[in-house]
């Protein structure tokens, strides 16, 4: 099975930027689909950004301009550059990998790591 491990998060003042990173066990950027989702406290989990296979990218309006995901194949890892944040960016941001097949569909999660924005 796929493992997501995710790092990056922390503290940042609003405006300032951090990197989010999530390294999979194996190569699967090939197959799967990756995104970040993001939850904060009495919310429901919402997609913030998609890359698929083949680079397609995909951005939640609130984040368009100042996120980008991208992937690094070679060390099977996904990013999530996140510049001019904001306090509402606050959460904890989760690594999801997903593939459908003609039979079987698959998706497999991060532990999630917390993002605070705050002054």
């Amino acid at each position: 099975q796929v493992q997501l491990v995710e790092s990056g998060g922390g503290l940042v003042q609003p405006g300032g930027s951090l990197r989010l990173s999530c390294a999979a066990s194996g190569s699967i950027f090939g197959l799967y689909t990756m995104s970040w989702y993001r939850q904060a406290p009495g919310n429901q989990r919402e997609l913030v950004a998609t890359i698929t296979s083949r680079g397609s990218t995909n951005y939640a309006d609130s984040v368009k301009g100042r996120f980008t995901i991208s992937t690094d194949s070679a060390k099977n890892t996904v990013y999530l550059q996140m510049n001019s944040l904001k306090p509402e960016d606050t959460a904890v941001y989760y690594c999801n990998a997903g593939r459908l097949t003609s039979s079987t569909q698959y998706t497999f999660w991060g532990q999630g790591t917390q993002v605070t924005v705050s002054s």
